[in-house]
């Protein structure tokens, strides 16, 4: 306890220096979460003005997840062996200038390069950026605000991004398109973070081993072949039948194999499989690969929900997600509080029932698709999702979701990173990042999958219940009823996946109550025996 004392004794100016230390490392946190979705509203408009075609632009979002997704545990481990400050501000370098190529893109090849260069950035900062929490900020309160702030900003930072995508797409600045200002926002951000990074973060000690190379290769191929074919199983126009998505996961499984095969012989491993030894850092892991999984599933159909479904703008889509940041700050902030005095379990458990109980409300959404309404619908020009309430039917339970991830994500976070040896901070953090983004693309592929097939079965029966009506609509409103249909099959698809994703949710809470056996006041006992802080 007495690290905790000393910096508390500090004089005021140490803990400036800790909290602009903490601002430099959220800015790149807060910048590589929004990439994840701040580009997603601006699809439409790239795809336009680069002539991108349909089925390519889904490479927008992929690529940069790919690049992501496959690096991470080899950013880490990067950073552990050559500072991670020096990693940290090459990461942001990288990530700022991919971002200034992306945004002055003036073709497919040039934007799709940039994205996968973004990706390559943010897996370099990510990892550091976490480990760097670990290492700079004290266990105990001053470590648990800070994880607070960067838990908030992971969940936060896809809901900004809806927002500031919206925003920046309608703008023209200077004869530059909106879609491009998403992209360019990063650089004078990222590029000042890096310019002040050595001003309040300690560089830590580089350690002279040998990268572990078949490791690094075997790792990066297999996760990259995963996310990819967990993204192609979740495309509509693919799916799990198709061969290049089996071939791809094939070769992902057999690659981890040889990855694990090669870590438990080689004398410096890219990941020590140490880190998953311990019972409650390992239910961490799961439980923060399960968690996102279906929160950024989550995001996926419900603004798709409410923008073609309910017929809101791209920006009035991206504020509809507002009250997602002020429930994700407050439980945030709560379970830092409480962290000290209650145990993992009941905050990470509580967290999670709350989020799966929104999942669930929001599989009770519905639309009234019977034939005199989608054609009554169809002559005024409405939407099938005209009759659902925003501030009834969704406002509430994006708030109640992101209050039980903010509970959720702080008290794993500190769980899955406790007790890793300083040394080993950077390559842990990796792997957390690596769980959440591969449990994401599980996540979303396995609930796309489900949505896919009833969207098509309820298509089929509105449009069998339409079928041997009166005379024939004019070609205009034939268009709008098969909108209409589209829209209310949607939704039903929507709904049944929210619904397994509530399962999916409540699974992680069982997994939480029953095996995370870490009692809190380990949390901040930098002197508690290895065996029983881990």
């Amino acid at each position: 306890m007495t690290t905790t004392i000393a910096v508390e004794d500090q004089p005021s100016t140490s803990n400036e220096k800790l909290g602009w230390a903490l601002v430099v490392i959220c800015m790149a946190q807060l910048m590589v979460v929004l990439d994840s979705t701040i580009a997603n509203i601006a699809l439409p408009y790239i795809g336009h003005d680069l002539d991108i075609t349909q089925n390519n632009l889904q490479w927008i979002v992929t690529g940069y997840a790919l690049a992501f997704g496959g690096l991470l545990l080899l950013g880490g481990r990067l950073a552990d062996l050559y500072g991670r400050r020096r990693i940290f501000m090459l990461g942001l370098v990288l990530f700022s200038f991919a971002s200034a190529l992306g945004g002055l893109a003036q073709n497919e090849a040039m934007l799709l390069g940039s994205r996968g260069l973004q990706g390559v950035g943010a897996a370099m900062a990510a990892p550091a950026a976490l480990a760097l929490i670990s290492t700079t900020f004290p266990a105990g309160p001053l470590r648990n605000r800070a994880f607070s702030v960067y838990a908030a900003l992971s969940g936060v930072g896809a809901a900004i991004g809806l927002i500031l995508g919206g925003w920046l797409t309608g703008l023209e600045v200077s004869g530059l398109e909106g879609w491009r200002l998403t992209f360019l926002i990063n650089v004078p951000i990222g590029l000042f973070a890096a310019f002040i990074a050595p001003r309040f973060l300690k560089e830590s000690e580089p350690q002279h081993t040998a990268l572990d190379i078949p490791g690094a290769v075997s790792g990066t191929l297999g996760l990259t072949s995963l996310v990819y074919g967990l993204s192609r199983a979740g495309d509509s126009r693919y799916g799990w039948g198709d061969s290049v998505t089996i071939g791809t996961l094939v070769a992902a499984v057999v690659l981890l194999v040889a990855f694990v095969q090669i870590e438990r012989t080689v004398k410096n491993p890219l990941l020590p499989l140490s880190i998953f030894a311990s019972r409650a850092r390992a239910t961490a892991l799961v439980s923060m690969m399960i968690t996102p999984a279906a929160m950024f599933a989550m995001f996926f159909f419900l603004s798709l929900m409410v923008q073609n479904v309910m017929g809101y703008s791209s920006l009035r889509t991206g504020f509809a997600f507002l009250p997602f940041t002020f429930g994700m700050i407050a439980g945030a902030t709560i379970s830092s509080k409480l962290i000290a005095k209650v145990d993992p379990r009941w905050l990470a458990g509580t967290g999670t029932i709350l989020a799966g109980m929104a999942l669930f409300a929001f599989s009770r959404i519905t639309v009234d698709d019977s034939p005199a309404t989608l054609a009554s619908l169809a002559a005024n020009g409405g939407f099938a999702g005209n009759d659902i309430n925003y501030w009834t039917a969704i406002a509430p339970w994006v708030v109640l979701m992101s209050f039980g991830m903010g509970l959720t994500f702080v008290s794993m976070m500190l769980v899955a990173v406790h007790g890793i040896p300083d040394e080993d901070s950077g390559i842990g953090s990796g792997v957390l990042n690596t769980m959440q983004q591969v449990g994401g693309a599980i996540g979303l592929a396995a609930l796309s999958t489900i949505a896919v097939h009833f969207t098509r079965e309820r298509a089929a029966d509105i449009s069998a219940s339409m079928s041997g009506g009166g005379g024939t609509p004019s070609a205009d409103v034939q268009q709008r009823i098969s909108d209409l249909v589209g829209q209310s099959a949607f939704t039903s698809g929507a709904t049944h996946a929210f619904l397994v994703g509530a399962f999916m949710i409540w699974t992680a809470s069982a997994i939480v109550w029953i095996f995370l056996n870490v009692k809190h006041h380990e949390l901040v006992d930098e002197e508690a025996p290895e065996g029983v802080v881990v």
